[in-house]
This record gives C-alpha cells, sequence and structure tokens, in this order.
C-alpha cells in the first residue's frame, strides 16, 4: 500500500477517484450513513500522503500540519450536517483552527517587500466585502463568527503568498492557488448555507474544497528553501 502513497501519479488517480465518489454521494444518497463514510477518506488519505513523504527536519513544523488536517477531518465531518445550527457553528470554529495551523505552518521569518503585498490586499479586500455586503441580511447570528471565519482565511493566503522567493516555485504555486480553491469554496459554501442556491453548487463546492486541500498539501511536502534567504523558517 507504501508504494501508493510514494508515488504521485498513482496517489493523484487514488485522491481524485474518493473525491468522485464522494461528490457521487453527496448528489445521489442521504447523508446519514453514506457521508459520514464517504468524506472522512478524502482528509485520511492526504493524512498518510504527508506522513508518507514529509522531509521537514523541525517538528513544529510537522505538528501545524498534522493539526491542521486532523481539524480539517473533524470540520468535514461536522459539516456534513449544515442545516443543523450547532453543528454548523462547531464547523466555523474547528475550520478556523484548520485555517491558523496552517497559516502557522507556512509563516517564515524571511524579509518580504511589504509594497508588494499591498495591492494583493487590496483585492483581498475588496472580495471579503463582497462577500459579507452579499450575505449580510441573512447572516444574523452568525454575522460575527463568519467575519472572523473570513479574516482568517485573508491571514491565510497573505501567508501563502508571503512565500513568494522564500519557497521554490513549485511550492508556491501548489500551496497559493490551493488556498485560492479554498477561498472560492469556502465563499460558495456561505452562500449557499445564507443566502441561496448556486448553479452545480454541491459539485462545485466539493470539487474546489478537494483540490484544495491536495493543492496546499503537494505543495507543502514539495517545499525547499531558497538558498537566498538568511533568515532560518
Amino acid at each position: 500500500m507504501s508504494h501508493i502513497f510514494k508515488n504521485e501519479k498513482k496517489f493523484t488517480i487514488l485522491f481524485f477517484v474518493v473525491l468522485t465518489i464522494d461528490i457521487l454521494v453527496k448528489l445521489n444518497l442521504s447523508s446519514f450513513p453514506y457521508r459520514y463514510i464517504s468524506k472522512p477518506p478524502i482528509t485520511l488519505l492526504l493524512f498518510l500522503y504527508y506522513c508518507y513523504n514529509t522531509t521537514e527536519k523541525r517538528k513544529i513544523k510537522k505538528s501545524w500540519v498534522i493539526l491542521s488536517l486532523s481539524c480539517f477531518l473533524i470540520g468535514d465531518i461536522l459539516i456534513i450536517e449544515h442545516t443543523n445550527i450547532i453543528l454548523l457553528s462547531a464547523s466555523l470554529a474547528i475550520f478556523g483552527f484548520a485555517k491558523i495551523f496552517l497559516s502557522l505552518r507556512l509563516s517564515h521569518r524571511s524579509d518580504f517587500d511589504i509594497m508588494r503585498l499591498v495591492p494583493f490586499s487590496i483585492v483581498l479586500f475588496a472580495y471579503t466585502v463582497f462577500i459579507v455586503s452579499l450575505l449580510y441580511n441573512s447572516l444574523k447570528n452568525f454575522f460575527i463568527p463568519a467575519l472572523l471565519s473570513f479574516f482568517v482565511s485573508l491571514l491565510l493566503i497573505q501567508f501563502a503568498f508571503l512565500r513568494k522567493d522564500v519557497v521554490d516555485r513549485i511550492s508556491y504555486l501548489y500551496v497559493f492557488f490551493g488556498v485560492i480553491f479554498y477561498m472560492l469554496s469556502e465563499g460558495m459554501m456561505a452562500i449557499k448555507t445564507f443566502k441561496m442556491d448556486l448553479p452545480m453548487q454541491d459539485i462545485l463546492i466539493m470539487l474546489s474544497y478537494g483540490i484544495s486541500v491536495y493543492l496546499i498539501i503537494f505543495g507543502i511536502v514539495k517545499e525547499h528553501r531558497k538558498n537566498n534567504n538568511i533568515n532560518p523558517f
């Protein structure tokens, strides 16, 4: 079995087959018990892939990834019944912790050009304002939790963006686009839950979420620090 996790092509095929099965289950079967069986393997596969392939020497860095994936797994299970207010609230909190742990893993001490971050931050702010203004009248008691969730997502994508020129290009692109897919999935899920239905929403949300965690973990595994950085991670 280990040879599958060591082989990028084989693992990618396996991962997207499992993701496709979960999407089909969501579209055609009841949530209980079927999605409680089909959804957890998505994160568990990435957990095993990371453990088999990581070359990270710092234990704290490994811990952040493991904690993040553990939170994603719990959040995935809780959000299956997203119409339940208690489970939805708990999932928002758990996903928030997952993003915080991931942000800690992506953080570094290398110098960066603050001016390069300004236009990017403006785009992120505009996106957040758009989503929040769209959902404002529908969020009600969830306004503060949703705002905090989007704020943590903004931190995550900024940490991903600031890895540019600090790590190799392949790792940077994998993680950066992975976080973008995550924010798209999160935005669509918020609109679906609090505002209105979207065309092909279940397929798009699950597909973009699956792609996001896949890209992020692959990017972290492939990470190589550039030699021209003086300060260590």
